[in-house]
């Protein structure tokens, strides 16, 4: 695995679901995912998910209210077959060639995005 850092002016908009609610649920990247009270709603570049809240905690900070940028590092690697990755939301579909990428560099806390995008938002750190 390579280590990545997000690419500058790549902001995220994202509202906190801290409302007295049990969460929903939905379909997105070949499975179900889950929200609970307190994870993030998040628009990235009109492509909408959610973010747990732990997770969003650690990897983002505020540009100005309802602005978030990604910090820190990730580790990504193609994928040399097609898959699916367990996330905190739920579960992720990807296709050979995709990049199955990690807020942690012990596999933790994973991920996968396409190689476009994740070449969009992601550069070698």
């Amino acid at each position: 695995m390579q280590e990545y850092r997000r690419r500058e002016r790549t902001c995220v908009t994202a509202v906190r679901l801290d409302l007295d609610t049990e969460g929903f649920t939905y379909q997105k990247w070949g499975g179900t995912q889950r929200c609970k009270k307190g994870d993030w709603i998040v628009n990235n570049n009109s492509e909408a998910y959610t973010i747990d809240a732990e997770t969003f905690r650690r990897t983002y900070h505020m540009v100005s209210p309802g602005l978030y940028e990604k910090s820190g590092s990730v580790w990504a690697e193609e994928a040399s077959e097609p898959g699916a990755i367990q996330t905190k939301e739920g579960s992720t579909a990807y296709s050979k060639g995709d990049y199955l990428v990690f807020n942690d560099p012990g596999r933790k806390d994973g991920y996968a995005m396409g190689p476009e995008k994740f070449r969009e938002l992601y550069e070698a750190k």
